[in-house]
């Protein structure tokens, strides 16, 4: 029998994994360190083991369970837990021969899992269970990995902090009264404090790239129409994308190849494995005009100007070169079809149950948002819309003039718990949101794919993630930029204070 715990459950004393009670006289530190020597190692390191027989799928699931077991309580990265349905595929001796065999592995709670709640960070859907298995899902169970559980995501992803009403926050490893970022925050938080060696994510305007640049990993967001269909319905536009957060680059790019579209009709060549750095140097385009007239902190500021030395220090000419859109013209078209993906969940629970939702059923600010795109003129969604295409074609030349763009992620470090919640005024938290996250989501209406990479650390030591973006198809550009620099300045070895490492 399968049995499936919500995290409240859970916390209120819900047994979280029964094999876990002949450890029970251990002290939390002691039982990691004393049964436990896979928390620091990626994944394709865990599934080496595997293929060589030094360890079993059941052992890498027993102790990652094990860390979520201690860990879980001060940090909420998992909504949903499947344990015991992680336990029974770890046993069954048919698991896919893939390049993932037995590894342990979480799944956003933004897309469906057979035998798992599907909440999306929202009360109004408290209840449902996912009985649909996607293209994307058939794909990610192939490679082998084992799924322990749903982790945790704003209301329907709207907001890049992982602050849901309905649940406690999702607090940052690296100093838990900061954010970690969204909406792929509970994957972040899992992978940074080591409970599982990567997750799956997902980003529709930065959900990869945000998280992890406020939690010290890697995240690269794939090519619109890279990866198989991952839901049951279709968006207009179909913005987001599915991938990981992961801490080696090996691991996403072994993902991305394993996962991606092959077939005869896809949309794009497929990128296969990219194995390591390569000896092609390259034309990186940057704007430090706006790194000064936006607004950046000092330390993201900082972070830039650094990123851009170390890749001129490794042979790539830098050039000065501006985006060919205004961001700001930008943010303010791309809000008004933001805004219809929240007008379309009120009306859709209006058809359902033929009642107007309340904030007993949405939050604050999704309610807000619907309520700003109702008072939009009719023209305004079209208007958007055309906004966007110019851009993905001016987007789409700017890249026969260089070959990746480098910019921040974020303009500032990862923020307090509460600077981005639900519950702050809309007119207020809207222009927070504009000021924070201003770079990302142009890649998403663009369709190229972005990559956050773990360099820079601000004077709180807190991460600060420096942004590559590359041209339709050219994964295997930022891939291979991604092993130059996690060569030239690794990161593996750096852990928070709050993870299986510490404990």
């Amino acid at each position: 029998m399968t049995i499936e715990i919500t995290r409240r459950d859970w916390l209120r004393g819900t047994t979280a994994l029964s094999a876990a009670a002949a450890f029970s006289s251990l002290a939390p530190h002691q039982l990691l360190a004393a049964t436990d020597p896979y928390a620091r190692l990626d994944a394709t390191a865990q599934a080496s083991l595997v293929a060589k027989g030094q360890v079993s799928p059941l052992e890498l699931v027993d102790a990652a369970i094990r860390r979520i077991d201690q860990l879980e309580p001060q940090l909420n990265a998992l909504i949903s837990m499947g344990f015991e349905q992680a336990r029974t595929r770890a046993q069954s001796g048919d698991l896919p021969d893939g390049p993932f065999k037995g590894v342990p592995y979480l799944i956003k709670d933004l897309i469906d899992y057979p035998g798992l709640p599907m909440l999306s960070g929202s009360q109004m859907t408290t209840g449902n269970m996912s009985t649909y298995r996607s293209p994307y899902i058939d794909r990610t169970d192939g490679t082998g990995l084992i799924v322990l559980g749903k982790s945790t995501t704003p209301e329907f992803g709207f907001i890049p902090s992982t602050e849901p009403v309905f649940d406690a926050p999702t607090p940052n490893p690296w100093n838990t009264g900061h954010s970690a970022g969204g909406s792929s925050g509970g994957a972040a938080v899992a992978v940074a404090s080591g409970m599982v060696p990567f997750a799956h994510a997902s980003d529709g305007g930065g959900s990869i790239r945000i998280p992890a640049s406020c939690c010290g990993l890697f995240g690269l967001k794939p090519s619109r129409g890279r990866q198989p269909k991952s839901r049951t319905y279709d968006r207009t536009p179909d913005l987001s994308v599915e991938h990981c957060l992961s801490r080696s680059i090996r691991d996403s790019a072994r993902l991305l190849a394993a996962t991606e579209r092959q077939e005869e009709k896809a949309l794009l060549a497929p990128t296969g494995f990219v194995e390591g750095p390569t000896t092609v140097r390259r034309t990186i385009g940057w704007s430090p005009r706006t790194l000064e007239q936006s607004y950046m902190h000092a330390d993201v500021k900082a972070a830039i100007e650094n990123t851009a030395l170390l890749c001129r220090d490794l042979g790539h000419t830098l050039v000065e070169i501006e985006l060919p859109f205004s961001e700001s013209d930008f943010i303010r078209q791309f809000k008004t079809v933001w805004a219809a993906g929240a007008a379309g969940i009120v009306g859709r629970y209006k058809e359902q149950t033929g009642r107007i939702p309340d904030e007993t059923v949405l939050e604050p600010f999704t309610l807000a948002f619907a309520n700003y795109f109702y008072g939009l003129p009719t023209e305004a969604l079209p208007a958007a819309f055309a906004f966007l295409t110019r851009v993905e074609r001016q987007v789409h030349s700017l890249f026969g003039e260089i070959d990746l763009y480098l910019s921040p992620v974020l303009s500032t470090p990862p923020p307090a718990l509460g600077h981005l919640a639900p519950t702050v005024s809309f007119e207020i938290l809207w222009g927070r949101l504009e000021t924070y996250a201003p770079h990302t989501p142009w890649q998403n209406v663009a369709g190229v794919p972005a990559m956050s990479v773990p360099l820079s650390k601000s004077r709180e030591k807190l991460p600060i993630g420096s942004q590559f973006t590359a041209g339709l198809g050219r994964e295997d550009m930022l891939l291979q930029l991604a092993y130059e620099l996690e060569q030239a300045t690794p990161w593996a070895h750096q852990w928070p204070s709050l993870s299986s490492a510490s404990l």
